[in-house]
């Protein structure tokens, strides 16, 4: 049997059944199923970008000191920038395995996947030790990490939204991206409190390595909580009924579901854009560009994270009660306003650089709200591998050229991160005319 024939032997059974059933409220082994998957998320996502807020002193350590500064930086930022050109291949092979094997296994397997290389991250010789073999083992250690990544966020994903009932889905995402983002958050006050704690000497002297061992650590012990989850409802059914797929399930997305791997992908984009400018880079360019010192930028940061996981948790409700078409035209459109108004008002009243980036990072949990429409866009059968894909290689390809981009706009025009920014949004709103309103993912 194909999968296409499989989709159609069970979808409408399942729906007769969703219709049938009254709609159940969350329970306590949902709220449980969400608690230990959002932790699992921040923990994960804190081992991935905590690599960047130590990218000087790596490059330091892990480089020839005969080798231009220039170079060094950007050599360790080419190694930081590996996790996120690997990410669809281990996103695609780990969703592969989670359409015919189970999303718990995978679901288990990427956070360690990702703990074990940071712990050896922080035990790593460096080059005064081994010579070339520490910067190749870096890079090979942070390939590691971004297959992990790969994997966890759509198995993360799929996996809260199979468990929970079908109109609280918005919420369970929500829940989740706000955990991924506050794996940021997390790495930011981590690396806030080693530079604080000890002199730049001390840090190059071995404290460097505290963040990186931590990280390992909570991944262990977040794998550990990950065994009292159980498989989700919607694969166990199909493992049941034996309605798993007979093919290669990536095969049958590109074949049969090209239209919802595009709304995706275009979707996906406008979440990485608002993620890597607004978080990512905002903080050095209001250094750069507008003349803040690092501690108040690092400060605004902080509180604009903070907000951006309660904006998830917001987008993801308003998905469930008003539609995710409706929630992501609207968030994308506050999202253009408030950005604009940001960065056209800072260079003239930095005094309100607090709660301007705060209200501009609440608008980014509009991205809260996107994972509701992945997990929709495709069947059971092929759905890890369908959105894994879509989203991986949108976040490989715009993610990546985001940065330079930007960099490139900014020669000409101070208001480029904006203006970036805005373009995207508008793309999101279009895309999101064309989103199907589905009331359940069987």
């Amino acid at each position: 049997m194909h999968i296409e024939d499989s989709a159609t032997a069970v979808a409408p059974d399942a729906r007769k059944e969703a219709h049938a059933a009254p709609a159940r409220a969350l329970t306590r082994q949902d709220y449980k199923t969400l608690s230990l998957s959002a932790l699992g998320g921040a923990l994960e996502f804190y081992d991935f970008v905590i690599f960047v807020f130590f990218t000087a002193v790596l490059g330091k350590l892990f480089f020839p000191p005969s080798m231009p500064d220039w170079l060094r930086v950007l050599q360790t930022f080419g190694i930081f920038a590996a996790g996120y050109v690997v990410r669809p291949l281990g996103g695609i092979i780990m969703a592969h395995f989670g359409d015919l094997l189970g999303r718990k296994k995978m679901f288990t397997m990427s956070i360690l996947l990702m703990a074990v290389p940071t712990l050896m991250m922080g035990m790593l010789p460096t080059y005064a030790s081994i010579g070339l073999a520490a910067p190749v083992l870096l890079l090979l250690l942070r390939v590691m990490q971004g297959a992990a990544v790969g994997g966890e966020v759509p198995g993360a994903w799929v996996f809260v939204s199979e468990h929970v009932p079908a109109r609280h889905i918005g919420y369970a995402c929500g829940t989740l991206t706000a955990g991924l983002t506050a794996g940021i958050l997390l790495g930011s006050v981590v690396a806030t409190g080693i530079n604080t704690a000890f002199t730049p000497d001390q840090v190059a002297d071995g404290a460097w390595r505290l963040p990186f061992l931590l990280g390992g650590v909570f991944g262990l012990g977040a794998m550990y909580l990950r065994r009292w989850l159980h498989e989700t409802p919607v694969f166990a059914e199909l493992q049941q009924r034996k309605a798993l797929a007979a093919e290669m399930p990536l095969k049958a997305v590109l074949r049969n579901h090209r239209g919802p791997v595009v709304i995706s992908m275009l979707l996906t984009w406008m979440l990485s854009a608002a993620i890597v400018v607004v978080i990512l880079m905002t903080p050095t360019l209001l250094q750069k560009i507008y003349g803040f010192d690092p501690h108040t930028s690092l400060v605004a940061n902080t509180v604009a994270t903070l907000c951006l996981s309660i904006g998830c948790l917001v987008a993801g409700v308003l998905a469930d009660r008003i539609g995710a078409r409706t929630t992501l035209f609207g968030g994308a459109l506050l999202l253009a306003v408030c950005t604009y108004i940001f960065y056209t008002t800072i260079k003239v009243r930095p005094d309100l650089l607090l709660p301007l980036y705060a209200l501009v990072g609440f608008s980014v949990g509009v991205v809260g709200a996107v994972p509701c429409v992945l997990v929709k866009a495709f069947p059971a059968q092929v759905r890890f591998s369908g959105l894994s894909f879509s989203y991986n290689l949108s976040y490989a390809i715009f993610g990546g050229l985001t940065p330079v981009v930007v960099a490139l706009m900014l020669k000409n025009n101070p208001l480029a991160p904006a203006y970036y920014v805005i373009a995207v949004c508008v793309i999101g709103m279009i895309t999101a005319l064309f989103v199907k309103e589905r009331a359940d993912i069987a």
